[in-house]
């Protein structure tokens, strides 16, 4: 059963950085690409960014040169280091994962930055 948990959440203030984990099981992490989204209240699911089984990434155009995705094979964890934070960065982040041609999502960490 594939599950994916992100954590590392919480309120920061601009210009901060701040650094999310989503720890993957149930599938052979690595092999399959790797998504962080995210959601603001009334609106639908922003891609933010991407990593896939060779380790090419991509970014979302509002937080390229800000945010890089990695991920630790070993500790089955795919990361989100966010720095320059600005308040249109807070919503709530998901990860996802393609296995096997079935998204999964992970239960959201919400991120806040605020005076």
């Amino acid at each position: 059963q594939v599950q994916l948990v992100e954590s590392g959440g919480g309120s920061v203030q601009p210009g901060d950085s701040l650094t999310l984990s989503c720890v993957g099981s149930g599938f052979r992490f690595g092999h399959y690409i790797m998504f962080w989204y995210r959601q603001v209240p009334g609106k639908g699911r922003e891609f933010v960014a991407e990593i896939t089984s060779l380790d090419g990434t991509r970014y979302a155009d509002s937080v390229n040169g800000r945010f890089v995705i990695s991920r630790d094979i070993d500790r089955k964890t795919m990361f989100l280091q966010m720095n320059n934070l600005k308040p249109d960065d807070t919503a709530v982040y998901y990860c996802r994962a393609n296995v096997d041609m079935q998204t999964y999502w992970g239960q959201g960490t919400q991120v806040t930055v605020s005076e």
